[in-house]
């Protein structure tokens, strides 16, 4: 019995460990768009789905604009919680060309929810809405929010899973290069 129960520890431990490791912040591995794989330097995966306004909308027709991609829904506390950040980052970087959009995957005949959430946290970037979690298919999204940065050429140049702590310097050095400063 002390054997099983050691064991079904160790399961658990390991269980934990891997689950830490599927949702830290990953700046810079994971393959290509073609081989099932999210990697930074591959291209983004193609994407496309519908505004909130129901307009279809896609990455490529994003390409050669640098694009920072936010998946997230309204009863994710983390990333309320990033959303200020985010607002500071387009203010800073629009003029420059940054594209920020937020990829909500609140389930369908959430859409006046989602506005009401957009009203009251001031978020005035582009809702693409995708109750499927396409998104999080393809870009191998685990949890949210997550986030891509995006080159004018479609490459993708850094990701992270989680919110985006305020001043962050390895996005704020990825938005530079991506920008061209």
């Amino acid at each position: 019995m002390r054997a099983m129960s050691r064991s079904r520890s160790g399961i658990w431990v390991g269980a934990g460990i891997v689950a830490l490791a599927c949702t830290s912040s990953d700046k810079s591995s994971e393959g290509d768009a073609q081989s099932g794989k999210v990697e930074v330097g591959a291209p983004a995966p193609s994407y496309q789905t519908t505004s909130l306004d129901g307009d279809s909308v896609s990455l490529a027709a994003q390409r050669g604009k640098v694009v920072l991609l936010n998946v997230w829904a309204t009863w994710c506390h983390p990333c309320r919680d990033e959303i200020p950040e985010l607002r500071a980052i387009h203010a800073k970087y629009a003029a420059r060309g940054l594209e920020l959009i937020g990829v909500s995957v609140d389930a369908n005949g959430s859409d006046e929810a989602i506005r009401s959430f957009m009203k009251d946290f001031e978020m005035a970037y582009p809702i693409w809405r995708d109750p499927d979690e396409r998104v999080s298919t393809q870009f191998l999204v685990l949890g949210v929010p997550a986030t891509f940065l995006i080159d004018r050429e479609g490459v993708l140049r850094w990701r992270k899973t989680g919110p985006i702590a305020p001043n962050d310097t390895s996005l704020s050095a990825a938005l530079e290069r991506a920008l061209g400063s």
